[in-house]
């Protein structure tokens, strides 16, 4: 998932202006039209892995949920990072004390009371082993967090304490600058103690999650459509304009987009490669930034991928100009390196162009490299490999593409394997793979989350992957104090990572949306969903 910056976030775009509540609009005589229920269907694309934030990975369980609960920080309409939960945030003059002092008559959407409380027993819950929460390592900063999760602390000794019901206070091991931005991963959310402990699938149905976001999950119908509904409970209830969510479930892009235009979605979130062309000159047509990379990984101890050579090799193998220009189509850029475009440097550059490219598609070299892996490994031929991607989208055409290019740039026959999103979420997370599709965005316009994910200690590194020097860069850009120090340190760290390639960089994203144009106020962000709440319908 899991999807906040040193360099201060967001690229927005807003379309076009927001309206009022109401819907009420006059018409050209001046008469008032009728009200307009706020309300709008977009899809997720298949059934969100889970909407318990303790376990949420992935972009479709990410989209629910951040429109479900609250942490104590909030984007505002504008984009801005703001106070949420917390009303106030004091930080001691050494940088590693944070202490929250949350909003006074905070409910939860079943009438209780939140507290600080509720933080700390969240955040514990997904630091405790026997939890099995998805990130826990993005709370490492803490004092303590990192020895609990591992078996070597104390649930007492996490520097995480609700010292009365409105103040929870944070001890970090070391001052993070960006540590405010980190907390607003989907893993700091809080939830209810007295709903988690009394039921272990509380967050499974419309009819037990208890939430305390913008929205309560007002029905689930699972696979195929779940209604969000605005939250009366909410403390900033009256800044939400969008009343209503529906968001289908529909795998198939092909349908997705029919489905759009005969009227059954107000949005698409990521049209697919052939309507782009068409659509570009609509005004319901929006392509908006994404701080994220399109990869392949590689599972490094699995056969034939635990050889740095045949990985190179197939990375050399692929085309990805081939794949831009001619599969996905939307304004993305062929990705020679892993950290994504849009992060500003010290000097004013862009991480990405500071630095040379690491690989190319270079078909004589890929077939040089497979040969000395093979040799290196007193292999006569390749052990058997399939490629495995999930349905959605445009990844069925871009790994048949993979296929092919493999096929004749390296004489390699490559078995495909497909499953649906939830599915293959689990194969992933298992490490079931030898080589699979996965996409990353970072929590904050940095290159350190997106590095990080590599790192040994990192909750997410589905890669196996592990190499000290590459750890201790990350460690050491952690503390340092010195912007362009830190910047070095970084770069160093993406070298290594890029010479050992435990993941194939195929292309940094970009986002092609279409919202119909009765809609507006819809705010695209390079590091969020789309944002809803503060959208509106028009009277038509």
């Amino acid at each position: 998932m899991k999807k906040l910056t040193l360099v201060l976030i967001s690229i927005i775009l807003v379309v076009l202006a927001g309206c009022s509540n109401t819907g009420q609009e006059t018409n050209g005589s001046g008469e008032k039209k009728k009200d307009v229920k706020q309300e709008i269907t977009a899809n997720l694309g298949g059934e969100p892995y889970t909407v318990d934030p303790a376990f949420a990975s992935d972009t479709t369980s990410f989209w629910v949920i951040d429109n479900l609960y609250e942490g104590l920080y909030r984007y505002d309409k504008e984009g801005n990072i703001v106070e949420g939960a917390a009303s106030k945030v004091d930080v001691s003059e050494d940088g590693k004390t944070y202490t929250f002092t949350i909003r006074d008559g905070l409910k939860w959407s079943n009438g209780d009371n939140l507290t600080a409380k509720d933080f700390e027993f969240a955040w514990k819950r997904v630091l405790d082993p026997a939890t099995a929460a998805y990130d826990p390592s993005s709370f490492y900063y803490i004092v303590g967090a990192e020895e609990f999760n591992t078996g070597k602390g104390k649930v007492e000794d996490v520097g995480i304490h609700a010292t009365d019901e409105y103040t929870l206070v944070v001890d970090l091991k070391t001052p993070i600058k960006f540590f405010p931005k980190v907390i607003l991963g989907q893993g700091f959310l809080p939830v209810n103690q007295k709903v988690v402990e009394a039921e272990k699938d509380w967050a499974a149905e419309a009819e037990t999650i208890v939430t305390n976001g913008a929205y309560n999950l007002a029905s689930w119908d699972h696979n195929n459509q779940l209604t969000l509904e605005k939250s009366s409970t909410y403390w900033n209830h009256q800044d939400v304009t969008m009343d209503i969510i529906h968001f289908k479930m529909v795998a198939d892009a092909t349908t997705e987009y029919q489905m759009y235009k005969s009227g059954e979605l107000d949005f698409v979130k990521s049209i697919q490669a052939e309507a782009i062309e068409q659509e570009k000159s609509s005004e319901e047509y929006v392509n908006s930034p994404s701080f994220s990379v399109y990869t392949y990984s590689f599972n490094v101890e699995e056969e034939p991928f635990t050889n740095a050579k045949i990985r190179r090799a197939f990375a050399e193998a692929i085309d990805r100009e081939a794949i831009t220009n001619n599969i996905s189509k939307g304004g993305e850029q062929p990705a020679y390196g892993y950290v994504a475009y849009g992060v500003k440097t010290p000097q004013g550059n862009d991480f990405r162009d500071e630095v040379d490219q690491y690989y190319k598609f270079d078909k004589e070299n890929a077939k040089k490299l497979l040969e000395e892996g093979l040799a290196e490994e007193g292999w006569s031929t390749l052990p058997e490999v399939t490629l495995k991607y999930n349905s959605e989208a445009n990844h069925k055409k871009i790994a048949e593409a993979l296929q092919e290019m493999f096929k004749e740039n390296l004489g390699v026959e490559v078995k495909l394997e497909n499953q649906e999103w939830k599915t293959y979420i689990d194969t992933f997370k298992q490490k079931n793979f030898q080589i699979a599709r996965m996409g990353w965005g970072g929590d904050f316009l940095d290159p350190f989350p997106v590095l990080n994910l590599y790192s040994q200690k990192s909750s997410s590194n589905f890669t196996n992957y592990s190499n000290p020097k590459f750890d201790d860069l990350l460690e050491q850009s952690l503390i340092e104090q010195d912007e362009e120090k830190r910047f070095e340190l970084l770069h160093e760290a993406e070298a290594v990572l890029m010479e050992d390639l435990p993941i194939i960089p195929i292309y940094f994203s970009a986002q092609n949306s279409l919202v119909k144009t009765g809609i507006k106020g819809v705010r695209f962000d390079p590091l969020n969903n789309p944002d809803f709440r503060y959208a509106s319908r028009e009277a038509e």
